[in-house]
């Protein structure tokens, strides 16, 4: 007997990841491996040397992927100590699918197919409390057993898997799951959009949610793969058709009214709304206003903002704006206070008439891009800056100040130039303004009747605006 007990301790020693974490059981004078997790069953099944032995074995042929030779002793580990180890399961899943690959037996096709979902239910049976793979994960590997070996036929059973795998795990859930959650949604919602829309909507907002926690977090070594699965299920979401406006206003009017207390439920909407750029809707104007005189938040003061704009109150809307540059949290939003700068300045600019102020947000927000170290976005606010001295009237109606207004043009100009200059995105806009206002630059005639004023080869531009341009 002491030479059996020390073969089996040799053959755990020599397969460390198969280890087993419990206190051994005697059986007799011989020492049982234990399972990894308590089993709440009268008949858990005893582990014999023969299946440690047979774990081993397994083991290392899906090592080296000689997944036909791994089959025997995998299988018969399976049905007579199910209990005996995790990798029974993580081993057995590459198995199963390297044989249903392998074969074009429909009938062991099927098999294989109807083993892999009873794989993962007897795996939460014995490693359901598992501290690191726990029920939750085991769901999401359902999950896609489901999709992988089914297809179209068992989506049903595959979203709800995935969809409570993803809530039970959280910013932990696999990327694989939270993606195939969202596609199976999407599959789901086209067959029946009536039906599903909700659904789908709220399938997204979890695997979009926890996506953008994933790539926030600084601990994350794949916070880069998460935020392209998170564009990736954004645009599945942009085009699903779920995301209509029309649609969400049926969906959350009655919510945002039961919910004017419920600061969550407000903010989860406008997040919503935001996201898929339906700030215009009369539901997320309510959102944002009840959310914002429960807890003032950048985005709801941005709601708050674009409600009082449509309302035509464009002084209610900068204020707005203000507050949300002020609460914006600068290392997650950054990006956003740019956003409410620029609609700031366009507020000033085309609406209140107040150009100074106009150019004094638009440089606000070619700061905040620059401090970002993007260009793209910076274009439009120098075409703002370039509008508003266009539309400037410095100097009197006499004949000397009808020609100097006139130079304001060169100044606007050459803000024009330096928007397309820096940010390509916008060269069409830019190149449509300075055919626009070249035209009413100072003529040579009118020059040469000014000489002191246009002597040399710069002209300064007085007044607000206060730069020195070139005579053209």
């Amino acid at each position: 007997m002491k030479f059996k007990t020390l073969v089996v301790l040799a053959l755990v020693a020599a397969v460390p990841a198969l280890a087993c974490a419990k206190k051994p059981k005697k059986v007799g004078e011989e020492v049982a491996v234990q399972a990894a997790e308590e089993v709440d069953d009268d008949d858990e099944p005893t582990i014999t040397e023969e299946c440690v032995m047979n774990v081993s074995l397994f083991h290392e042929a899906v090592k080296n992927k000689m997944f036909a030779d791994a089959y025997e002793p995998w299988w018969d580990v399976y049905k007579n100590c199910p209990n005996a180890n995790k990798s029974i399961y993580s081993d057995g899943a590459k198995i199963v699918e390297a044989l249903y690959q392998a074969t074009a037996d429909k009938t062991e096709k099927e098999r294989l197919a109807k083993l892999a979902i009873e794989m993962q239910d007897k795996r939460i049976k014995y490693f359901g409390k598992d501290p690191k793979y726990p029920k939750a994960y085991i769901l999401g590997e359902k999950g896609l057993a489901y999709i992988d070996f089914y297809g179209e036929d068992k989506y049903e059973e595959a979203r709800k898997c995935l969809r409570e795998s993803a809530e039970g795990m959280g910013i932990k859930s696999k990327m694989a799951v939270l993606k195939a959650l969202v596609d199976v949604s999407y599959s789901l919602y086209k067959a029946d959009p009536d039906d599903k829309a909700e659904q789908m909507i709220g399938d997204y907002e979890l695997a979009s949610g926890l996506l953008a926690d994933q790539a926030a977090d600084p601990d994350n070594k794949n916070a880069e793969l998460a935020a392209k699965q998170k564009d990736y299920v954004d645009n599945i979401f942009a085009i699903s058709g779920a995301a209509d406006c029309n649609k969400l206003d049926e969906l959350y009017a009655d919510d945002v009214e039961d919910n004017k207390t419920n600061l969550d439920v407000l903010q989860k909407i406008v997040k919503l709304y935001k996201r898929v750029r339906c700030t215009e809707s009369d539901v997320y104007f309510a959102a944002c206003e009840a959310a914002h005189k429960l807890q003032p938040t950048d985005e709801s003061a941005a709601g708050c903002a674009s409600m009082a704009a449509k309302k035509g109150d464009y002084e209610a809307a900068v204020k707005y704006y203000d507050q949300a540059i002020q609460l914006a949290t600068v290392d997650e939003e950054y990006e956003d206070v740019a956003d409410y700068q620029y609609n700031a300045a366009v507020y000033c600019y085309s609406n209140l008439k107040r150009y100074p102020e106009a150019r004094r947000y638009a440089q606000a927000s070619i700061a905040t891009l620059t401090n970002l170290g993007m260009t793209k976005g910076q274009g439009r606010c120098y075409i703002i800056i370039g509008m508003a001295y266009a539309a400037t009237r410095l100097y009197g109606n006499d004949p000397k100040g009808t020609i100097l207004n006139k130079t304001v043009y060169w100044a606007a100009v050459d803000k024009f130039v330096k928007a397309k200059q820096i940010d390509p995105s916008v060269e069409a806009a830019a190149n449509d303004c300075i055919s626009t206002y070249a035209k009413y630059f100072p003529t040579k005639e009118e020059r040469f009747d000014l000489p002191n004023e246009f002597s040399g080869s710069t002209y300064y531009v007085g007044g607000w605006i206060g730069e020195t341009t070139t005579i053209r």
